[in-house]
C-alpha cells in the first residue's frame, strides 16, 4: 500500500493516537480520574487495532491511507467533540465559545460576543465586497467565518 504525501507511518498513528487520547483524558478529567459511565470521545473516534474496526469513525487503516490535511480535519472534528463533550459535562454552552482562529480572521479577540461578531462582520463586510470595490476573495473568507461562528453555515 502506498502512503499518500505527508501521510504518517502505522506507528507513528499508534503513538499520535495514544497522544490524542491522553490529552482528552487531561482536558475533561484534570486530575480527578475517570469515572467507570463516563466514555471517552475517543473510543467511539479512533482504534490503534491494525485490523478494520467497525465501531470507531476513522480506524488504523483509514487513517494511514489519508494525507496530511485529511488527518488535520479529523484531529479537528475529534477536539471540537472532545470540548463539545466537556462544555455538556461543566454545564457550559457551546455558545458560550467560539473558534479563535475565525475570531482572529475577523480582528476579534477570543473573548469576543455575539454582537462583537455581528458589528465586525458588518464593517468587513461593507469594506471588502466587490460592488464597493472590495476583493472577491476576502469578501467570501468573511462571510465564511461569519456563518461558520453564527452556525449558519452549518447543516
Amino acid at each position: 500500500m502506498r502512503q499518500p504525501k505527508g501521510a504518517m507511518t502505522i506507528p507513528q498513528l499508534k503513538r499520535k493516537l495514544r497522544q490524542l487520547k491522553q490529552t482528552e483524558c487531561r482536558i475533561r478529567f484534570r486530575t480527578r480520574p475517570q469515572e467507570a459511565h463516563q466514555t471517552l470521545v475517543w473510543d467511539t473516534f479512533f482504534s490503534t487495532r491494525s485490523t478494520d474496526d467497525a465501531g470507531v469513525a476513522y480506524s488504523l487503516n483509514k487513517l494511514a491511507k489519508m494525507d496530511h490535511d485529511e488527518i488535520k480535519k479529523v484531529y479537528e472534528a475529534f477536539f471540537y467533540r472532545v470540548y463539545f463533550q466537556y462544555f455538556k459535562e461543566h454545564g457550559l454552552s457551546m455558545a458560550d465559545a467560539y473558534d479563535p482562529g475565525l475570531l482572529s480572521l475577523l480582528g476579534l479577540p477570543p473573548y469576543a460576543t455575539l454582537q462583537d461578531i455581528k458589528s465586525r462582520y458588518r464593517e468587513l463586510a461593507q469594506v471588502h465586497h466587490p460592488d464597493h470595490g472590495g476583493d472577491h476573495d476576502a469578501f467570501i473568507e468573511v462571510v465564511d467565518a461569519y456563518e461558520r461562528l453564527t452556525d449558519k453555515g452549518r447543516p
